[in-house]
């Protein structure tokens, strides 16, 4: 790929925006009494997760638990890089050495993935060597994600200035919100490599996203369908949602969280606006829950007796958390608070689930794919990846170096 020379600048920007974003940001003072209990369910997270370990197959990954038994995946599913990097997770929560030898062993099947042709590598790999790589720079565990990256930007097509994501037909190019979480490899690989090349792919994708991907109230669309020929937009659907015009609730976590991590790599101030115009489309609704744990869509039928998704009220807790610390002081307290409100309902009777109980995943109550008929009311193990996050991020706003 050949790039002009205003993105040479990006890897030489990078590092100066992240700083000026860090100073930027507000002093956040966490609840004492959840700092307590954030505790406690990480123990406890622990402990289920050695229980799902005795139940997964050793090749391969868990994706749910339905109708009585594991639902277990291959390495090459999009959800196979949650469960890794949840044990991983939890060992920095608990120290406990037997979840990261578990997840270093997951990682082993996972390793071949590198060079798999998906929009989600950045899923499947980032969150699981990238959380190693944390614990451990290893340079075996660079070397798979610098090769997942390098398999990423094989999707990009600059006229339209996006990532492909899943497949498309002839004369299509089809792109979901859930492709901005992928960006975040990218955004590392120019940081690790001095590549601009990477961070080119990220912030054009994220621009593009905010072209076209949003209604005027802050809300998205789950997929814009390109023409890959000229960049026009051919139509917008929302299709793991209720209806084309509807806001799918995990799309909209997807976003939120997406658009508050470019924030941080790029200290570009468009994408904390749309953050916190998402935030905003969230927390404003009149249909989200006073637990803030919000239904499967925004505009299902049937509110308040529809389906409740555990996995964006996770998603939208480790995204308010991170945003709460580059807003405005009044923004900022309300974000926090409602990753504090999400936080606590997830941790009830509500959600959690009894030590042993689902195969020893940690929450219930998660929406998969409604419209397929697919993953409804059960656990999920993206939901316990981003609620042990959400807990691990609040916990840091007390002592920072505890996710470093």
């Amino acid at each position: 790929m050949q790039f002009n020379a205003r993105w040479a600048i990006v890897v030489a920007m990078t590092s100066t925006l992240q700083v000026c974003a860090q100073q930027g940001k507000t002093v956040l003072r966490p609840d004492p009494a959840l700092l307590q209990q954030i505790s406690r369910n990480l123990e406890f997270a622990g402990a289920q997760y050695r229980v799902l370990a005795k139940n997964v197959p050793e090749d391969s990954l868990p994706e749910t638990w339905e109708q009585g038994k594991l639902r277990a995946t291959t390495a090459r599913n999009w959800v196979s890089g949650f469960y890794p990097g949840t044990l991983l997770y939890l060992y920095r929560a608990t120290g406990d050495t037997a979840l990261y030898e578990a997840g270093l062993a997951k990682l082993k099947v996972l390793g071949p993935v590198k060079t798999i042709d998906s929009h989600d590598i950045g899923f499947m790999m980032y969150c699981s060597f990238g959380n190693a790589y944390k614990i451990h720079p290893d340079a075996a565990f660079k070397q798979v994600l610098l090769t997942s990256a390098q398999s990423l930007i094989k999707r990009f097509n600059p006229t339209v200035g996006c990532t492909m994501s899943w497949n498309s037909k002839p004369g299509e190019f089809r792109v979901i919100i859930d492709n901005m979480m992928n960006l975040e490899l990218l955004m590392w690989a120019t940081k690790v490599t001095g590549d601009s090349v990477y961070a080119r792919v990220a912030i054009t994708h994220a621009n593009t996203t905010l072209k076209n991907h949003f209604r005027p109230d802050g809300s998205s669309f789950h997929l814009v369908n390109y023409d890959p020929s000229t960049g026009a937009v051919i139509k917008k659907h929302t299709v793991q949602g209720y209806a084309d015009h509807s806001a799918w609730a995990r799309g909209q976590a997807w976003g939120l969280y997406g658009f508050t991590m470019m924030y941080r790599e790029t200290g570009d101030q468009r994408y904390l606006d749309q953050a916190n115009r998402i935030a905003a489309f969230i927390l404003g609704h009149p249909n989200l829950p006073a637990d803030k744990v919000p239904y499967w869509d925004f505009n299902s039928p049937g509110i308040p007796n529809a389906y409740r998704d555990a996995s964006a009220g996770a998603i939208c807790a480790a995204a308010l958390v991170e945003l709460a610390g580059y807003a405005e002081r009044a923004a900022a307290t309300r974000y926090l608070h409602a990753a504090e409100t999400i936080i606590r309902t997830l941790s009830s009777n509500r959600f959690t689930v009894p030590y042993g109980g689902r195969g020893g995943f940690i929450l219930d109550h998660s929406t998969g794919h409604l419209p397929k008929g697919t993953m409804i009311d059960v656990p999920l193990t993206y939901a316990d990846y981003y609620y042990v996050e959400a807990m691990l991020r609040y916990r840091a706003l007390s002592a920072p170096r505890l996710l470093q």
